[in-house]
């Protein structure tokens, strides 16, 4: 069920018709409280522009305690930072443009699947609520080695087209390119969480997230370095529960630093995606991290190494890389001018050139090993950290 309020007729009359039929209108609330006292499936409100936005944000409030399946969308003929950051706060799942209809329509499609989430409800499709995603962490020991760009590649390839639903998250908090590279305009992020740290939720995350491709959505990092130091591990564990409630696979985007937000995302990872290209210094840093890793209780079992630009010609052989690390290599990816220009372009190469030998690889690291294997949760850090005997 998806009400309209608006008291606004012009806004109404505009509004209706291209929200599909169904829709309910008012301009009373008593009408929007009587309608959910119903307790109809999928309850979605949107408050039009027309709307006092303290009087919706009131409601979202009030709504978040009592009907957290409710979901609230904030329309706006004009938008601003303030109105959404106080709108999130309050628990309305998303504030759109009410003149760009495709996105409306967006905003709406996505909180009504997490209603059917926290409804308990079969998701869109038919079937029964799967099990937790899975988080896939991406890491890497030194930057430079291609590890954001395998992991917007390894997000898009899970997704499938929409046949999967990936959250992609940039845990790089002080220097994240994951916007840049999709060329997403940073609206919004985890930086907006810091403020509702005690209240962070599916609802919350989901009207955090920003739309890339189709079953796919962005956790953007930060716009300015400063805002960093307020994510701590606590913020980042809950936020990634959150998430992993909402997809079927979270891919986690990571700075090559063993950070507490960093270890917040490896203590609750399926898989540690760890990225080395054929240079000396790059392969004795990783191994230091996996010695780390070690170290900390997180074995191999959930480990998969990749090569990056592996048939280089640098003088180190698979073979060599392979006896530097003491592991064997779980994929290899090539090497290619395609990749930077697909990167200066925002388009990841399994979109630009699906055929390309980069894409073939990276596809196949997604759906023959990671999507198709399951392999142990590794032990938590919580117990171990400050304990660097521990085994």
């Amino acid at each position: 069920m998806t009400i309209l309020f608006e008291p606004d007729r012009r806004w109404s009359g505009h509004l209706a018709p291209q929200l599909g039929p169904g829709l309910l209108t008012t301009s009373r609330l008593e009408d929007v409280e009587r309608l959910l006292a119903d307790r109809h499936a999928e309850p979605l409100v949107l408050f039009g522009p027309g709307t006092d936005a303290a009087l919706a944000l009131e409601f979202a409030a009030r709504q978040r305690v009592s009907r957290p399946a409710v979901g609230v969308l904030l329309l706006r003929e004009f938008l601003d930072v303030e109105t959404m950051g106080q709108a999130l706060r309050a628990g309305v799942r998303d504030v759109v443009d009410a003149r760009d209809i495709v996105a409306v329509r967006a905003a709406c499609g996505r909180s009504l699947e997490v209603s059917r989430h926290l409804l308990g409800a079969a998701p869109a499709g038919g079937g029964q609520p799967g099990p937790a995603a899975r988080v896939v962490t991406v890491f890497s020991a030194k930057g430079g080695v291609g590890k954001s760009t395998l992991a917007t590649n390894l997000a898009v390839s899970l997704a499938e087209g929409g046949r999967r639903r990936v959250c992609l998250v940039d845990l790089d908090l002080a220097f994240g390119d994951v916007g840049i590279m999709l060329q997403l305009t940073p609206e919004r992020g985890i930086a907006d969480a810091v403020a509702a740290v005690d209240r962070v939720d599916a609802t919350l995350v989901r009207a955090l997230l920003t739309p890339y491709a189709p079953g796919v959505d962005v956790l953007l990092a930060p716009v300015g370095p400063s805002d960093a130091e307020r994510i701590g591990r606590d913020l980042v564990a809950k936020v990634l529960a959150a998430a992993r409630t909402l997809v079927d696979y979270v891919v986690v985007d990571t700075p090559a630093a063993f950070t507490e937000p960093v270890l917040a995302a490896f203590d609750v990872s399926d898989v540690h995606v760890l990225v080395a290209t054929p240079d000396v210094p790059v392969l004795k840093n990783l191994r230091v991290a996996m010695d780390t890793l070690d170290l900390l209780g997180l074995r191999g079992e959930n480990r998969l190494v990749v090569l990056n630009r592996g048939d280089a010609r640098v003088g180190l052989t698979p073979a060599d890389v392979e006896r530097v690390l003491k592991t064997p290599i779980t994929a290899q990816i090539p090497s290619s001018r395609d990749v930077p220009v697909s990167i200066n372009r925002g388009v990841p190469i399994v979109v630009e050139k699906p055929n390309h030998p980069v894409s073939a690889a990276i596809r196949d690291l997604a759906l023959g090993r990671i999507a198709r294997q399951n392999p142990p949760r590794a032990r938590g850090l919580r117990d171990r950290l400050g304990r660097p005997g521990a085994r």
